[in-house]
């Protein structure tokens, strides 16, 4: 296959992101671009099954200037999913025809079980797995996958609607976090998770593999109070079961101003990281998993090579 280039769009719920690869002839990703923008279409409706129209405008520049970018590489496959929040708005499929009529960028609404595909891909291609089992975890905005899997097959996987955002409007969760926030958020993992539970049970996973914008937060995070050097283009970062139950423990007694000034703390995250936190530790707990693994990589690099499997199948 001849060098091309190709464009991925990942449109979450919190994060619109944008990536940009050449792939040579071994099939390898050299990264020409990439950028994430903060659009938050979930804020103020995602419980609701609505994206506002403050939303949607913020939707809309941000395609338009990716559409710039696109245009600017002169990229050859542009790809484009969008994820939880508009799969479950009413006004999703509107918006995403919107998005088409202004910017010509076709949107593909994938349903959670190919979120879930996408993201174990794209950790694959990260990290090598081991023979013993794990499970993958990614929390967005509004959904999180779990994924069971081991370095052979997917064993299960689910992905289930209570990401970050829905979490923090559903139970209108205090700052710092509230005793009784804490007690509604494990009750609630505990009744929408049992599938989970179940499979977890059955399949026994060692590690947890995080995916995505909590965990890497937390691993930044991890690499800054222990003075780690990373390289810009790990595929795995840096982050122990220790350190983060420390820094569990600092995000849940701290403010919103506060967790701003733990070092690598992002304002996207500091809201939404407390509640993310706390199903990251009531998995760990529940399921007694003291291994925890970070991939650089989950659903637009998992996307990316699909494509790119696909343009090497129609040669």
């Amino acid at each position: 296959m001849e060098k091309q280039k190709i464009a991925v769009i990942d449109l979450g719920t919190n994060t619109f992101h944008l990536l940009i690869v050449s792939i040579d002839s071994y099939q390898r990703f050299h990264i020409i671009h990439r950028e994430r923008k903060a659009v938050m279409i979930g804020r103020g409706g995602i419980n609701q099954g609505m994206i506002n129209e403050e939303a949607q405008l913020r939707a809309l520049s941000t395609v338009q200037h990716f559409k710039d970018m696109i245009d600017k590489f002169k990229i050859d496959h542009v790809v484009a999913t969008a994820t939880s929040a508009f799969r479950n708005a009413k006004n999703g499929a509107s918006l995403a025809k919107r998005i088409y009529d202004e910017t010509s960028i076709s949107i593909d609404i994938i349903p959670g079980e190919l979120e879930a595909d996408y993201i174990y891909y794209g950790v694959r291609e990260a990290m090598a797995l081991e023979a013993e089992n794990a499970l993958i975890m990614d929390i967005g905005g509004g959904s999180v996958e779990f994924i069971i899997c081991n370095d052979q097959f997917v064993l299960w996987k689910q992905s289930y609607e209570i990401g970050a955002q829905r979490l923090l409007e559903l139970f209108d969760i205090t700052d710092p976090i509230s005793r009784e926030n804490v007690e509604q958020l494990l009750q609630y993992f505990d009744n929408k998770l049992l599938s989970l539970t179940k499979a977890v049970k059955k399949f026994q996973p060692k590690t947890l593999i995080g995916a995505s914008g909590t965990f890497d937060t937390l691993s930044d995070i991890y690499v800054i109070d222990q003075d780690i050097n990373v390289k810009p283009d790990a595929s795995e970062l840096p982050l122990t079961y220790e350190h983060y139950l420390k820094t569990h423990q600092a995000l849940n007694e701290k403010n919103h101003a506060e967790r701003m000034t733990i070092p690598g703390m992002i304002e996207l995250r500091a809201d939404m990281i407390v509640v993310a936190s706390w199903l990251i530790h009531y998995v760990l707990d529940k399921y007694q998993i003291r291994n925890i693994r970070v991939s650089a990589f989950a659903l637009k690099e998992g996307l990316l090579r699909c494509v790119s499997n696909q343009l090497i199948a129609n040669q």
